[in-house]
């Protein structure tokens, strides 16, 4: 039997997969590696449909004999399991980051003398073309709920980047950075943070802004974007508020809420024991962890518990348990804090918490540990970063210099390097001109 294989990630089929299929089908019987989530996750992509909607589609192509799982982009695995006498793909993986898969195929191919066929790929017709199409119709909620799970369970980490506004919610939605390897790198979601959306507003980050004022914020974001969402909800309130707080953040789509071990009036925690602040009791915050489960309707929601031990310094070992604690309580994940620039307490807990539960997803906010990479946080286990005030933070000295440049010269020319040009203003947001 002549086998051919052809791999393909088939979230959304087109005419260039069936162009494939057709011309592998001309040589042998034809087996799929059907990309899982994991690993569409290596290449900075999650399909819409899951893996067995995908392998059904499949499954009805007649030149399809066999599909089975691809775990990772890199063919290897496969190859060698089948030792394939061709394989068939489109010609469009000779640069970029596919370039060095493509390399590892042929090198593997000559193991056995197979041969890799490449047919001339339709540059009107891709997958992502098709994706940029749909993400302009925008997303609908339940489809957006569900994506922070998705990645994580895809992705080595998830990178969050902090919005504040409509504005910044593009730059997080449309921020694409090319690697020395090729590979594009891209923004996973979005933070909602309380301490930048009261300071947008010019409040106290004390939750002056009350959640109606802010999920109007969230629906102005939601409006321009497609990527989800992670919401900071400082310490939740009262447990019963904090129920309406869960079924509303549902509702509208947002993927995830962090909540903090803290009670009263909210202080940043970042100025540590310089303020009075308390921490809440184990079994007080476990029942509010619980009554907020027991509110949300879909098993998409996340509840995350945000831990302030080390920022109290209370101890590791308090940290420790109050995680355990807060799991068994339900918690669909567990974020610790550090106002240290020193990483090693934050690298210790991470340590502990891992040597004995390896699945819960671990989140972490490097505004002083900032040293620390996602590659390396993610060889340590973490599963989410996120960049907690970094757009706000970003844009308040360029406002400043701006201003004081007009006043000083009393014109705005010199200012003029400082600012981008109009005509970008007007092309940023589709729809002006």
């Amino acid at each position: 039997m002549t086998i051919v294989y052809v791999s393909l990630m088939a979230d959304l089929v087109h005419a260039g997969h069936i162009r494939v299929l057709k011309e592998a089908s001309k040589h042998g019987e034809v087996i799929v590696g059907l990309w899982t989530l994991k690993a569409c996750g290596e290449v900075n992509d999650i399909t819409y449909l899951d893996y067995d909607k995908r392998k059904e589609v499949l499954e009805s192509f007649s030149m399809v004999k066999k599909i089975i799982p691809q775990n990772s982009a890199s063919y290897k695995d496969n190859l060698l399991k089948l030792k394939p006498h061709f394989v068939v793909h489109g010609d469009d993986w000779k640069s970029g980051y596919q370039k060095k898969y493509r390399e590892e195929v042929i090198e593997l191919l000559k193991e056995w003398d197979g041969k890799l066929i490449e047919i001339p790929y339709s540059s009107d017709i891709s997958d992502l073309k098709i994706k940029e199409e749909k993400q302009k119709l925008g997303i609908t909620s339940t489809a957006r709920l569900g994506r922070l799970r998705k990645l994580i369970e895809a992705k080595p980490i998830v990178k969050i980047l902090e919005v504040h506004n409509a504005l910044s919610g593009l730059i997080a939605e449309n921020a694409s950075e090319q690697t020395a390897d090729e590979e594009i790198v891209t923004f996973d979601g979005m933070w909602s943070s309380s301490l930048t959306d009261s300071t947008s507003k010019g409040k106290p980050d004390i939750e002056a802004v009350d959640t109606t004022a802010r999920m109007t914020t969230i629906n102005e974001i939601f409006e321009v974007t497609t990527k989800p969402m992670i919401y900071d909800a400082d310490t939740g309130g009262k447990q019963e508020h904090f129920e309406f707080t869960v079924r509303t953040l549902e509702r509208t789509g947002v993927s995830a809420v962090i909540i903090e071990d803290k009670t009263g009036l909210k202080k940043n925690s970042l100025f540590g024991t310089e303020v009075e602040q308390t921490q809440d009791s184990i079994k007080n915050f476990c029942e509010k962890i619980k009554a907020g489960k027991k509110a949300q309707i879909t098993d998409e929601f996340m509840i995350i518990a945000r831990i302030e031990s080390l920022i109290l310094d209370k101890g590791m070992d308090d940290a420790i348990a109050r995680a355990r604690a807060y799991v068994i309580a339900g918690a669909d994940g567990i974020m610790i804090h550090s106002r240290y620039k020193d990483p090693k307490e934050i690298i210790e807990f991470i340590t502990l918490f891992r040597e004995n539960d390896k699945d819960t997803p671990l989140v972490v906010v490097p505004t002083s540990f900032n040293s620390v990479t996602t590659n390396e946080f993610a060889a340590m286990g973490v599963n989410i970063v996120i960049y907690a005030n970094h757009m706000l933070r970003a844009a308040y000295p360029g406002m400043m210099k701006v201003a004081k440049s007009i006043l000083k010269y009393k014109r705005s020319f010199e200012a003029e390097s400082d600012c981008m040009e109009i005509k970008e203003i007007l092309d940023l947001i589709p729809g002006t001109r």
